[in-house]
């Protein structure tokens, strides 16, 4: 069997031959090792949306728990609010260990990881949203005006008696 002739069909996008690069070996290490961190970089940055993006992706899921487990206050209701603040707080405290794997040198020179960190603080904030909403729903907040009436001062009365009764 004969192979196939290969002569006209065109290289793929991108595509370098091995002729068009630079002759010197260093030079042909050079700018693979340039392009393989730009790449890898270009990766890496991707990788922080989706780790920013995730907290996201979960709210519609803490969502429908909590409409599922009601407004009333029992041990489910109040594990779930428990967990709506319990959960974003320490992915808050745990922001930097989350993209320390992450981050390089060019990458900090850039600060192409910032808007990644920011939105993955917003969404965090935004699940303890839900949480003091849940907190709301089950009346654990105090938002009306007899919740305040322990601090507030007795009226006197403005109807005197003349006879006392005894």
């Amino acid at each position: 069997m004969s192979k196939p002739s290969t002569a006209n069909i065109a290289n793929p996008p991108g595509f370098v031959a091995i002729t068009q690069l630079p002759s010197s070996k260093t030079n042909k290490n050079a700018v693979a090792n340039k392009q393989s961190t730009e790449d890898r970089d270009t990766l890496k940055v991707k990788k922080a949306w989706e780790i920013a993006l995730a907290p996201a992706k979960n709210v519609p899921m803490q969502a429908f728990m909590m409409y599922m487990s009601g407004s009333s206050l029992q041990i489910f209701s109040l594990m779930m609010a428990f967990m709506l603040f319990k959960n974003p707080v320490t992915a808050l405290s745990n922001t930097t260990n989350t993209f320390l794997p992450l981050e390089s040198e060019q990458l900090k020179k850039d600060g192409r990881l910032w808007l990644p960190k920011v939105c993955f603080v917003v969404m965090q904030v935004l699940m303890m949203g839900l949480g003091v909403y849940k907190c709301w729903t089950m009346g654990l907040l105090p938002t009306s005006g007899s919740d305040r009436l322990v601090w507030a001062e007795r009226r006197g009365s403005d109807l005197l008696s003349i006879f006392a009764s005894s």
